[in-house]
């Protein structure tokens, strides 16, 4: 897979790529995604923040630069999904799905939905998880019989980021002919025969609109499959698996910052007025302080080793991008349980700012391919055996 990683800064016109200045654009979206955060929280989609993405060309920026996007890669992706989810982690999930759904599309799809995603006009998402396969989400149930051109789509996806408000999902279905493991499409959500579940309500993550999505034969021509028939398997392997785990592990180490940022900021500001001394004064409370910030630069190390593995076709890549998302989650888990233990009672109040954070950063641990079958298959993989 090719990832084209330019630098996070502003390119310059003898790079081939137009003028941008990246970093100023992910952080004025991410001012607007920190202002709307707590109503994100209680359930609104990050309206908002993806329309200031939309402005500042976020949307667009792994588009090809002859459709009228960016032309970045994966490094660039994880930045703006890290830096997002330091503010709202809804928010940094809704873009991470876009940009793993995006770069399937961009690969396979038209030069029309190409062009709309390129201009921010279009959002996409990935709609792989049923429930009859879980967590495997490389071996869908769901069918695409094939019959004068034209498909007709029927299967139940038990999780769909941004399902009520993507313009499309990339979904994946049986093969119509053959013994390969799967096939994807591009559906529009507003196709006829789909039906869309209920609003999420659930622990953390809650403005992502993650929902069941239902397929009654939907009908679709033959172009809309990406890729051919049966290639699916090699496509979410060889291009969305790398995507979607490093921008899921960006998504976790933003959150890992934030944590340390609040839980440092809360323990230096609280006093123990009998004593005239602060929380951090007390060598234990710096210790969890300590141990915090290691984990969060552990996991931006790999991240940034897997970015580079990927980028120059490393021997070790397969083994850094399983690794990237299951270190990324349990490090989450485990810097956010810290942080609700240094802030104490306090942090169980919205106003301390890490019980959101402590909510969100659970997804990554059941999200497929969940933590337990990574390790299952980082285990294979060093042991040389084959993953699959």
């Amino acid at each position: 897979m090719s990832t084209t990683p330019s630098s996070a800064s502003s390119a310059s016109s003898s790079s081939g790529l137009p003028r941008f200045d990246l970093e100023a654009a992910i952080s004025a979206v991410a001012t607007v995604a920190a202002r709307h955060a707590a109503e994100v929280d209680r359930g609104a989609f990050p309206t908002a923040a993806l329309s200031a993405a939309r402005e500042h060309r976020l949307l667009g920026l792994t588009s090809a630069i002859e459709v009228g996007g960016l032309g970045r890669g994966l490094a660039e992706a994880a930045a703006v999904v890290e830096r997002l989810a330091r503010e709202c982690g809804s928010t940094a999930m809704v873009v991470c799905m876009h940009y793993a759904g995006a770069v399937v599309v961009e690969a396979h799809a038209g030069q029309d939905v190409r062009r709309a995603i390129a201009e921010g006009r279009h959002l996409t998402t990935l709609a792989f998880s049923e429930a009859g396969s879980r967590s495997h989400f490389w071996a869908p149930l769901g069918t695409a019989p094939v019959s004068a051109g034209r498909a007709r789509l029927s299967s139940k996806k038990s999780w769909v980021t941004s399902a009520h408000h993507a313009d499309s999902y990339v979904w994946s279905s049986k093969p119509s002919a053959g013994t390969e493991l799967s096939s994807l499409w591009l559906m529009p959500r507003a196709a006829p025969g789909l039906r869309i579940g209920d609003g999420f309500d659930g622990l953390g993550l809650r403005g992502n609109d993650s929902c069941p999505v239902l397929a009654e034969a939907v009908e679709l021509g033959e172009d809309a499959r990406l890729g051919a028939d049966g290639a699916g398997f090699g496509i979410m392997m060889g291009t969305v698996l790398p995507w979607f785990n490093v921008l899921n592990a960006a998504c976790s180490a933003g959150m890992m910052e934030s944590a340390v940022a609040r839980t440092a900021a809360h323990a230096g500001a609280t006093q123990f007025s009998h004593a005239g001394s602060a929380v951090a004064d007390l060598p234990t409370v710096r210790a969890y302080i300590a141990r915090m910030r290691i984990k969060t630069d552990q996991v931006k190390a790999l991240l940034a080793d897997t970015i580079t593995a990927i980028a120059a076709g490393r021997p070790d890549t397969m083994l850094r991008v399983l690794e990237s998302k299951a270190c990324a989650g349990e490090a989450a888990g485990e810097v956010l349980d810290l942080a609700m233990r240094v802030c104490g009672g306090a942090a169980f109040r919205k106003e301390v700012g890490v019980e959101r954070t402590f909510r969100d950063a659970r997804a990554a641990l059941v999200m497929g391919p969940t933590t337990d079958v990574l390790y299952d298959f980082i285990g294979k993989a060093v042991c040389g055996q084959p993953l699959f």
